[in-house]
């Protein structure tokens, strides 16, 4: 069996996952369920080079890491994933989850959040953090970064220094800062060598936009 392909137990959880997550669900397109979607789908490119990993606790992770989602600019964001774990934890043992996994399944949540710095542990949690960082970086990402400086009411870039050749970089004033304050660290962070291979790519991507933008702005 190849970790693209379920087995019985993981296809009986699947919906069970998408429903809890589907109903924890708000409105933000940069986090709604096409997200968790990706992220299992980024995940699952990463278990092709961890057949030891526990296929059932990274999918699990990957359907409810933002159960409790709160805003970038929230003052208790840092605590959004401890949050998601504690609540995931409970609605999965009302639901019968396996009880041997929910304490690996609780620290993936935990600690893939960036905001949050907490260390992932074991593989399933490296592969979840890697896998949600995934989708922040290449077209994807960039449309997200966009869409959340539009509900943060950040300006698009600097209106004199795009680049910020001649000042310091503050992401929350403008979008285009987000790709080096944050985005173009995280290839460097990443927990398993295929996320690296893919965030770099996906990295540059971003990096070309960037360039263009600033010629065009």
């Amino acid at each position: 069996m190849t970790n693209n392909v379920l087995n019985e137990e993981q296809t009986t959880w699947l919906p069970r996952l998408v429903a809890l997550a589907t109903e924890a669900a708000g409105t933000d397109g940069a986090h709604d369920l096409n997200h968790l979607h990706r992220v299992w789908r980024n995940a699952q490119a990463l278990l092709a080079d961890h057949p030891e990993a526990n296929v059932l606790i990274v999918m699990t992770a990957c359907y409810l890491h933002d159960l409790v989602n709160l805003p970038k600019n929230h003052p208790e964001r840092s605590m959004a994933s401890r949050q998601s774990a504690q609540l995931a934890s409970m609605r999965l043992r009302e639901m019968a989850y396996p009880d041997g996994l929910l304490a690996g399944a609780a620290h993936a949540i935990e600690t893939h959040s960036f905001s949050a710095a907490l260390k992932p542990e074991t593989i399933e949690a490296k592969i979840v953090q890697d896998a949600d960082r995934l989708d922040a970086l290449g077209a994807v990402g960039l449309a997200r970064l966009f869409y959340i400086a539009g509900q943060m009411g950040s300006a698009l870039a600097h209106p004199d220094d795009p680049l910020a050749q001649q000042r310091q970089r503050d992401d929350r004033a403008y979008a285009l800062d987000h790709i080096e304050v944050k985005l173009s660290k995280l290839p460097g962070m990443m927990q398993t060598a295929a996320g690296r291979r893919i965030g770099d790519a996906r990295l540059a991507e971003l990096v070309a936009f960037r360039t263009s933008f600033a010629e065009q702005w």
